[in-house]
């Protein structure tokens, strides 16, 4: 494992009991990205870097029965939590880093990744292998329940021109990686920038 990869499973392993209760008011805000990602029914979806799972019941809903729902995570104390709110019956949780994941190519609809961009070592490449796993149409919706402006305030940071959730750095990076952005808004209560997968 890359110490990039040690460092990220580091910082979610120590924040995994608590992190549900750190932010308890992000469920709207998660099911409001769900519902612009616009899943059918019978879908295929993937929550890349699913953490605790917040995303799995939304997604179920979208996709009903007989869609498919993953979640994956690089963070074992992060999928455990998931498992003990429940959410392990929401969709199948993966032990799998996002550089390589266990999966056919082209077998999704959809990606999901929640806070998941800013904690990539390879950014190009992770969003390359995304696209391998989603179908040619398929879409991908990058989140967070807050925007950029808001989370480097929480952090006590300022947004940087390096940023890669920018638009302006990010539309370049998804289409070098086989994705075109659809749409992008960076709002003090949401982030969402959604792409669809080129043929």
């Amino acid at each position: 494992m890359s110490d990039d990869h040690t460092r990220v499973q580091e910082f979610f392993t120590t924040r995994a009991a608590d992190w549900d209760r750190r932010f308890p008011d992000d469920g709207p805000a998660y099911a409001a990205a769900v519902t612009e990602l616009g899943l059918r029914e019978g879908d295929r979806v993937l929550d890349a870097g699913c953490g605790t799972g917040r995303a799995l019941p939304p997604l179920r809903a979208a996709v009903g029965a007989s869609g498919a729902v993953l979640g994956a995570d690089l963070t074992p104390a992060m999928l455990e939590a998931a498992v003990r709110a429940g959410r392990h019956r929401d969709g199948r949780l993966l032990l799998a880093d996002v550089a390589a994941l266990p999966l056919r190519s082209g077998s999704l609809d959809a990606v999901f990744g929640a806070g998941l961009i800013s904690h990539l070592p390879r950014p190009e490449a992770d969003l390359r292998e995304l696209a391998r796993v989603v179908r040619p149409g398929g879409t991908l919706a990058l989140f967070h329940p807050i925007g950029r402006a808001a989370l480097a305030a929480r952090h006590g940071r300022r947004i940087t021109a390096d940023d890669l959730r920018a638009e302006a750095n990010l539309r370049p990076l998804l289409a070098g990686c086989g994705w075109r952005m659809t749409s992008y808004v960076d709002e003090d209560t949401r982030y969402l920038a959604l792409a669809v997968r080129e043929a």
